[in-house]
């Protein structure tokens, strides 16, 4: 059986015809669903591009293929190519394979409507909160509260309606998104503790799997005194990140006598911005952005060399830079949002674009390197939580459940 998956993600598409990543979806990513499907079809936007650059990632191969929707950026840009985005997402509705909605998207709503007279089934991959992406402060649009209400509303009720749902958290997007009646999550330990609800199958895992190069076995010693190095990693094609309010609170913290310096991993529309507000600051000098690095190697070169990991997001499923982060033995803070505050304890969060507290947040915790080793120690055994040993399994067996209830439908609909 083949399986369709939509998600609202950008590829880029080379004149030879072959599709690049370059936010680490890629072709290792889409493997996980060979083993237990026999081909995925990634229903996705795309752009395109000349020659790919270092750091892209291919994402077709054997088992892979690629169907592009016309690019666009924004709602008037969509409203201007509804018709061809439309066509070439239900063009791609299987007549008896699996469908994998990653929501929430646009793209999985248009596909998903169609399923209201067909009955066929469809599974959900929720990874994301649209109530708070379109929060206030996060998205500078007119129609933001419109956006709000509606995406949550759609999201709520494609919940509802699914076959089979898995959340990236553990219970916070459970709570505002539940499926119909009740049910208990995969157990962290195995899989024991079945989550069904009357028809409809609930589990969670995230996106992320860390390999044994991923973690360390070793905690971080903090140093005694400064200067202190502050890293975060993210895209800047949005605020969603909240990189702004970190060089607020790294201005609060130098204005104090903290000696300090931030380094902002990502990059996008808002770069620029983000460095005026630096330079506004008088901070420009404290504040590198090092732009986009390739996944890997890059990236944890950058993490080992810093002191403390901030991520004050507006809005998060569960974070994957914030995960590996962790596994490099990181202290971290982040923001009370999301899927962060399963991941860290009370006194490591701080309120959303709240650029005091967090400048006060970060100088308690630079200024007790015992309580620094104690939250690296901490952190490493819940890195240890997101290996591809544990979290392989459970995402298998959701597979597996998709393809049966598919099957299913698809030998009913025969009759």
């Amino acid at each position: 059986m083949h399986v369709t998956v939509t998600l609202e993600a950008r590829y880029m598409v080379t004149p030879d015809g072959a599709v690049w990543s370059d936010f680490g979806m890629a072709h290792k990513f889409w493997e996980r669903y060979l083993e237990v499907f026999d081909g995925v079809t990634i229903v996705a936007r795309a752009r395109r591009v000349e020659p790919q650059l270092d750091g892209w990632l291919p994402v077709i191969g054997k088992g892979i293929q690629f169907h592009a929707v016309p690019d666009f950026h924004g709602p008037w840009q969509y409203l201007r190519h509804a018709i061809h985005v439309r066509a070439a997402v239900r063009s791609q509705i299987p007549n008896l394979g699996a469908v994998i909605l990653r929501v929430p998207s646009l793209l999985g709503n248009i596909m998903e409507e169609s399923f209201t007279q067909t009955c066929q089934p469809f599974a959900l991959e929720v990874v994301a909160d649209p109530y708070e992406v379109f929060g206030p402060g996060v998205v500078q649009h007119p129609l933001r509260p419109f956006f709000r209400w509606y995406f949550s509303r759609r999201l709520r009720r494609q919940c509802l309606h699914a076959a089979a749902v898995a959340y990236v958290t553990k219970a916070a997007l459970q709570q505002r998104y539940p499926t119909t009646g009740t049910s208990a999550n995969i157990s962290d330990v195995d899989l024991t503790e079945e989550a069904v609800r009357g028809s409809v199958f609930q589990t969670y895992y995230s996106n992320i799997e860390l390999d044994s190069e991923s973690v360390v076995d070793r905690i971080h010693y903090a140093k005694q005194q400064g200067p202190y190095q502050l890293v975060t990693v993210g895209s800047l094609a949005q605020l969603y990140k909240g990189s702004d309010i970190l060089i607020e609170a790294v201005a609060h913290c130098v204005q104090q006598g903290v000696n300090l310096t931030a380094v902002i991993v990502g990059d996008g529309m808002y770069k620029q911005e983000l460095i005026g507000l630096a330079e506004r600051l008088g901070i420009s000098s404290r504040i590198h952005f090092v732009g986009h690095l390739p996944a890997g190697g890059a990236v944890r070169e950058v993490l080992d060399a810093s002191d403390l990991f901030v991520l004050p997001s507006r809005t998060e499923g569960l974070p994957r830079a914030m995960i590996e982060a962790m596994a490099r033995g990181l202290p971290c803070i982040g923001s009370d949002v999301g899927g962060i505050p399963e991941l860290l304890d009370a006194t490591e969060l701080v309120p959303v674009s709240n650029s005091i507290e967090l400048a006060l947040k970060i100088q308690h915790i630079l200024q007790n390197p015992s309580r620094m080793e104690t939250m690296s120690r901490k952190n490493i055994a819940t890195a240890m939580e997101y290996r591809d040993t544990i979290l392989s399994a459970r995402r298998k067996y959701f597979y597996q459940h998709v393809r049966e209830i598919t099957e299913c439908w698809g030998r009913s609909k025969k009759i």
